[in-house]
């Protein structure tokens, strides 16, 4: 039986703990950007001590009293670096349009806007970066670059002959332009506006959720409308540069540069590589040829072409489903049907992966996977053209892609099961009969499962590997969850994929957003050399994202400036806002132009 001692002893003890786990601080992380007033609204509280069992929600502007209180969720099977303790703090009942914040014992979160459409100018935003990654004329830099783009390597013409592959995108922070990557994000923002233009997207653009009509800037990217989108206008920047990429019915051009690209910063209109006629010269053009290339040590492991040839047919199917009934535009439609169509016969022809071609580093673009592509290509020309072959070779590839993806992997090639979102499955899904259809949801299903799985190891509910660029696998999660409930009308991922958008607007364990320009707290210092030597930011751009630690310390040329002012919230995954670290800061055209879809998207359908 204890003493009078001792029992003074541990109320004493009580008395010394209580304080000093106080002293510990609370971190609120929530979307910086908002929600919509119906929209599923979880943000995340974690500490290195147990937490309140309520929170509440607090008017900015009021007079500190609740608007809201709610039951903290504890996590109680996963753990952050050093915080082992997480709640979910679940607002999602409360309805009333303004601005807030959680408050959490003493601890206050950024600002939290409820709204009827509190990101829908997200897409208008994210325009911004990909006009500042534009190649010939670029408009945010107000200059012309790489006038001299290029000469040929492999394919029929003799080495060196001039073609011309002036435009296009630089890809990333560098000055590379890729096939592999441009294609898709053509393709994927004509997606984005097909769906919003199309009938059944009158609600959304009732409500005010498809920002797609905006006419701000002309077909240069300069501010000037000029009676077209500027979501098409940049869809079409992408579309000119793959039409010179396809010179004749039988050729196929796909890599503008390789890493000799790597020979210090400088803007693009003052270009100082050597490709072998000249500093600030021609730079090679590499055919699509669906053979291994590398024009030094390293080369490719390419079997085909039909992973770039799916998505070619695609854009160009696409662009022609959005023209064809313009008599301005109906020339320019049936140009891009014909190429399309063309192209489309190389995949087949060619089935297999080309892969980026890399020159003195062993890093390059390892997508091995192209039925999903094909796919793709063959539902958007059956849309185009109502010609039954490709209707029935779209769900013949549909079963070769099934759900062959990276969901549910720990490790994967650098963008080996490229583009992270088969597109395909969604656009064969209307076209096909009930029986069909479910299998096409079924793969969505078993891919968003493994993720969900996947999502269980750490408190955010994150479903993807840690891999590098985690960033865009995170928007092509969210966009397959959105896809899936509209093909379904099943709404038991909305909250998980809410989860996967909200990680990229803030809730994350650095209360980061991972786009430039957006939110409270964004990237400043991104790899980017535009804005390191102008110092001037540029919004819109989504960054690779958090890597393992692991990744992080195995890449080459790799460092952060210490201290690492994030250092307290690594953990399994690590993220700096250094523009030394390329493998988690470097933001990337194509990421950007995916997610433009994303937020192009509501949850329950357009």
């Amino acid at each position: 039986m204890p003493t009078s001692h001792s029992i003074r002893l541990v109320l004493s003890l009580l008395i010394w703990i209580a304080p000093a786990a106080r002293a510990e601080p609370v971190f609120i992380r929530a979307n910086q950007v908002g929600y919509a007033v119906k929209d599923v609204k979880v943000a995340v509280a974690f500490s290195r001590v147990p937490l309140p069992s309520t929170f509440e929600l607090v008017a900015k502007n009021g007079d500190g009293r609740a608007c809201f209180q709610g039951e903290t969720r504890p996590v109680t099977n996963a753990v952050w670096g050093s915080f082992a303790h997480h709640a979910e703090l679940d607002f999602s009942r409360f309805h009333r349009p303004g601005e807030y914040y959680l408050r959490v014992a003493d601890a206050r979160s950024l600002p939290v806007i409820i709204g009827a459409n509190p990101g829908g100018e997200l897409p208008a935003q994210l325009l911004e970066f990909m006009r500042q990654q534009r190649c010939g004329f670029n408009p945010w830099l107000g200059a012309h670059c790489h006038p001299f783009d290029g000469r040929t390597a492999y394919g029929p013409l003799p080495s060196g002959s001039a073609i011309d592959a002036r435009g296009g995108w630089h890809d990333a922070g560098d000055l590379l332009k890729y096939l592999l990557t441009s294609g898709n994000a053509t393709a994927q923002m004509l997606l984005a506006f097909e769906l919003a233009a199309a009938p059944e997207g009158r609600n959304a653009r009732a409500a005010g959720r498809a920002p797609v009509w905006a006419d701000h800037y002309n077909a240069l990217g300069q501010p000037d409308s000029n009676g077209i989108s500027d979501l098409l206008d940049e869809a079409r920047w992408g579309l000119e540069w793959m039409l010179k990429l396809h010179p004749a019915p039988d050729q196929l051009y796909h890599q503008v540069a390789d890493d000799r690209d790597h020979a210090g910063w400088r803007l693009p209109q003052h270009e100082i590589a050597d490709y072998g006629w000249g500093k600030g010269g021609a730079r090679t053009v590499y055919f699509a040829d669906g053979q291994p290339q590398g024009l030094k040590q390293y080369r490719s492991a390419s079997t085909g072409v039909a992973n770039l040839a799916g998505r070619y047919a695609a854009a160009m199917a696409l662009a022609y489903q959005i023209w064809r009934d313009d008599p301005r535009q109906s020339a320019f439609a049936r140009r891009c049907l014909q190429a399309g169509l063309e192209v489309y016969e190389l995949g087949r022809a060619r089935p297999g992966a080309q892969q980026g071609n890399s020159y003195s580093a062993p890093y390059r673009y390892e997508e091995t996977t192209w039925a999903d592509d094909m796919e793709w290509g063959a539902a958007e020309l059956f849309r185009a053209t109502r010609q039954h072959r490709y209707l029935d070779e779209a769900k013949r590839y549909a079963e070769l892609a099934a759900d062959e993806n990276w969901m549910g992997k720990e490790q994967t090639g650098h963008y080996q099961y490229y583009p992270f979102l088969n597109a395909g499955h969604f656009r064969l899904h209307g076209l096909v009969d009930r029986e069909f259809q479910k299998r096409l949801a079924g793969y969505y299903r078993d891919g968003i499962e493994r993720c969900v799985s996947g999502g269980a190891k750490n408190p955010y509910r994150v479903g993807v590997p840690f891999i590098w660029c985690s960033d865009n696998l995170t928007v092509a999660l969210a966009t397959q969850c959105r896809f899936y409930e509209w093909m379904t009308g099943d709404p038991r991922y909305r909250e998980f994929a809410a989860k996967q958008r909200d990680w990229l607007l803030g809730r994350n364990p650095w209360g980061m957003t991972l786009f430039t320009g957006i939110g409270c707290a964004a990237p400043k210092d991104v790899h980017l050399m535009t804005v390191q030597l102008l110092k001037r930011p540029v919004r819109g751009g989504l960054v690779d994202g958090p890597v393992y630690e692991r990744i992080f310390n195995s890449l080459k040329g790799v460092s952060i400036t210490q201290p690492d002012p994030l250092a307290a919230f690594q953990g399994p995954a690590v993220y700096h806002d250094d523009v030394h670290d390329y493998s988690s800061n470097e933001p990337t055209m194509d990421g950007t132009a995916s997610a433009i879809l994303l937020f192009t998207l509501s949850p329950a359908g357009p």
